[in-house]
């Protein structure tokens, strides 16, 4: 950042450039080798890992079924995508912008995919009519998925890039997008200084889209930046984090296509409700 840039005429991309994701990204679409994708069961596949927008559709998955939407049964596969599955031609074909979650419904006469996290929220949250607020609230309700979809990447891309896999510290960048992040966590914290959840009482695919991203931030769970960004100071976004995180099914969503942190937490592949209890990681680990 000392040494001033001058753009190049025409942009080459550099593929040793991008810092600790650079091998997940590159400037072409498509994919590069054929891959078919697994196919469970169930009428719903997912093939996701447990990045925020990941988390997003697998506890909603999760909230479902405990709301008793016994149709709403899945299997979620894990897309690694550090080792380019996102690339291969059956994921591509659910997901031509290779980006994790995808969705294939089969619970139709004609499979339907569906791609971008907020489309598949809202694409279940329709077909089982649930967690979408009272039907006076529903402009307010696709404001708020919007905000996150809009949003959250000055968080991840902007913010969480440049603070935490960046390959250099760099003032400008990061003091720019935390700016940015803690001007949308005021904004979170003034909107529930005056509502239980995003949308007022109803707990919605709003608030489960907003708390992938930003109530795991306040919880301390992203970048290790909750000190950074003071985030204990957001008192009603702190308030409302927790709450939705102590939902059981929000922490067993959190534990499908996980493949970090505790073993016990994490849940590679989930075709049953019972993988829950036989497929942990801590219960698959060979014995030392």
């Amino acid at each position: 950042m000392n040494t001033p840039y001058t753009p190049p005429d025409v942009w080459t991309w550099d593929s040793e450039s991008g810092g600790r994701f650079a091998s997940i990204n590159r400037p072409i679409a498509g994919p590069t080798h054929d891959q078919a994708l697994p196919r469970g069961d169930h009428a719903f596949q997912l093939y996701s890992l447990a990045t925020p927008n990941g988390v997003k559709v697998t506890v909603l998955f999760e909230e479902l079924l405990a709301a008793g939407h016994a149709d709403a049964d899945y299997d979620a596969w894990l897309i690694k995508i550090g080792d380019g599955d996102q690339f291969g031609s059956g994921f591509v074909e659910v997901n031509p912008n290779s980006k994790i979650p995808a969705l294939m419904d089969y619970s139709g006469a004609t499979p339907v995919r569906v791609f971008e996290s907020g489309a598949i929220l809202l694409h279940l949250a329709e077909k089982f009519g649930a967690f979408l607020g009272a039907p006076e609230s529903r402009a307010e309700l696709l404001s708020w998925l919007f905000w996150q979809m809009g949003s959250a990447p000055y968080l991840g891309g902007g913010f969480g890039h440049f603070y935490a896999y960046a390959p250099e510290k760099w003032q400008y960048p990061i003091d720019r997008f935390a700016m940015e992040t803690k001007r949308q966590l005021d904004v979170l914290n003034r909107n529930l200084a005056e509502r239980r959840f995003m949308t007022g009482e109803d707990y919605t695919i709003a608030d489960i889209a907003i708390w992938a991203w930003y109530g795991q931030l306040a919880l301390g769970r992203l970048y290790d930046a909750g000190t950074f960004l003071d985030v204990d100071s957001y008192t009603y976004v702190q308030r409302w984090a927790k709450e939705i995180d102590a939902r059981p099914a929000v922490l067993r969503g959190r534990m499908v296509n996980r493949t970090f942190g505790a073993p016990a937490l994490q849940l590679h592949e989930r075709h049953d409700a019972g993988d829950f209890d036989t497929r942990t990681q801590d219960k698959l680990a060979p014995e030392s």
